[in-house]
């Protein structure tokens, strides 16, 4: 990828940090891109057929860009957004776009605009300022573009360097797109995209028909499900299944951290409830945490990495929820508890190496108080990067501010990208990577890191780390 526009971009503003930051960045800016956890749908490399037009791939799937002009009045269905009842949505792109551009200004300071100007840049070789003067022209631009044979989605997957992508999978899926990809020499184990086990859907009970994907889980597993001990057995099948094509990881998004280890006895009792349609809401969180705890055994026999992304209040817009489903934007992060939440979970495997348990946050205030003294502590937990409304310039150097001191550099993830939008992957990763390189640049200013060990740790942290602590590349079967 050429550099981003302004070759110091985000760089520190002090001119001996800027050229230290200078050199660091140039060691990391080419290194291949690793991007361990995203919801980029797989069917858009299985099948690599032409991107649509400009604001279905840009504008409609970005629950980021259309949730800020729904706070401004402007329904989703008007940008193009599906309804879930069949109500009319705008269909034409063009319209889309102009309606997108005439609210601009919306996005100053946001980083979305900074990954959709650099999007249009660096991908598109769009140079010109966007908004709603030249609108049109931008759009028509970016449409002859993705005409050309160079930006079908496998042929942007080189040019963005891209080594490994993994997507983000129900249990339920029948990992039919990710079959695909490995009969062109794309995907399974060791792939340049694989899967990601991410099983909600039949472990929250408040998870919509959650009684329904539980015995869809034991058709799609071949596991009568009836009962807990046979729950678990689909499980353990499903998750060879998603090894077999190629995942490494596995994730969790649960409302909040809460680990529990009850009795099977117990669990079976909150699984029967379940089924009946008798749980309570305490039932649900209980069924909940025991999972974690069940899924970190699990993982320390198969090897997935486990991914722990809690906080989040879903659908929390009831409305949009309503008219638009799930993932369009409507959820809020909230307060989260660790430090006694894992405490379950890290009494039972906590000091075992054999298990990888990479912790999210939206609370970021939990960094310094528990995350990165707990990430310093135990051999199995790992700290996640800033992610979802935090993955800005301003929280990715907070970030590093925060947990070094306890957790160093070392008991972190690298950085993940969480995107559907296929096109911000590579902006996004740099982004991150002049951030570290700034970070860095600072504590060799300040005296307190050798250069040479600064120009390693972020080729570490931008390539390296990741891909190690991932299991990237390796063969879990």
């Amino acid at each position: 990828m050429p550099p981003l526009p302004g070759a110091d971009l985000l760089l520190p503003s002090e001119p001996s940090q800027r050229a230290i930051a200078r050199e660091l960045y140039a060691l990391a800016k080419d290194q291949p891109l690793i991007s361990p956890h995203g919801h980029v749908d797989p069917a858009i490399l299985a099948e690599d057929a032409p991107f649509p037009d400009p604001a279905r791939l840009i504008i409609v799937p970005d629950h980021y860009l259309t949730r800020m002009l729904l706070s401004q009045g402007i329904p989703p269905a008007e940008l193009g957004v599906p309804t879930v009842d069949g109500a009319p949505v705008e269909t034409d792109g063009r319209t889309i776009w102009r309606r997108f551009a005439a609210h601009w200004h919306l996005y100053r300071g946001t980083p979305s605009r900074l990954w959709l100007e650099q999007t249009f840049r660096h991908v598109f070789g769009v140079t010109k300022p966007f908004g709603p003067a030249n609108a049109d022209e931008i759009y028509d631009e970016i449409a002859a573009r993705l005409a050309e044979p160079a930006f079908r989605p496998r042929a942007l997957f080189e040019k963005f360097n891209i080594e490994t992508l993994a997507t983000t999978e129900s249990p339920l899926d029948d990992l039919g797109r990710h079959a695909k990809l490995a009969a062109d020499g794309w995907g399974g184990p060791g792939g340049r995209v694989i899967t990601t086990f991410r099983p909600d859907n039949v472990v929250d009970m408040e998870f919509d028909g959650w009684a329904e994907n539980v015995e869809r889980l034991g058709e799609v597993a071949g596991t009568d499900t009836g009962t807990y001990a046979g729950y678990l057995d689909a499980l353990r099948s499903r998750r060879q299944a998603f090894i077999a094509a190629g995942a490494t990881s596995s994730d969790h998004g649960h409302p909040t951290a809460l680990t529990l280890r009850l009795s099977a006895a117990e669990a079976a009792t909150l699984y029967d409830r379940g089924r009946a349609g008798t749980a309570t809401p305490e039932d649900a969180e209980a069924f909940r945490a025991h999972m974690l705890v069940e899924f970190a055994a699990m993982s320390i026999e198969d090897g997935l990495v486990m991914q722990l992304h809690p906080g989040a209040v879903r659908n929390h817009n009831r409305w949009l929820y309503d008219r638009h489903g799930r993932d369009v934007g409507g959820d809020i992060p909230q307060a989260t508890e660790y430090l006694h939440a894992l405490t379950p979970l890290l009494d039972a495997y906590g000091n075992d190496p054999r298990l990888r348990v990479v912790v999210y946050t939206l609370d970021e205030y939990t960094f310094t108080r528990e995350l990165a003294p707990l990430a310093g502590g135990y051999a199995a937990l790992y700290l996640g990067a800033p992610w979802w409304f935090l993955d800005s310039p301003e929280v990715l150097r907070r970030f590093r501010e925060a947990v070094t001191e306890s957790a160093g550099f070392y008991n972190t993830a690298g950085f993940v990208d969480d995107t559907r939008a296929f096109c911000s992957i590579p902006v996004r990763h740099d982004v991150s990577r002049r951030i570290d390189a700034g970070f860095l640049a600072r504590l060799v200013a300040e005296e307190r890191l050798p250069l040479d060990e600064a120009a390693e740790t972020i080729v570490d942290l931008a390539y390296h780390l990741p891909k190690r602590v991932f299991k990237i590349g390796e063969r879990l079967l």
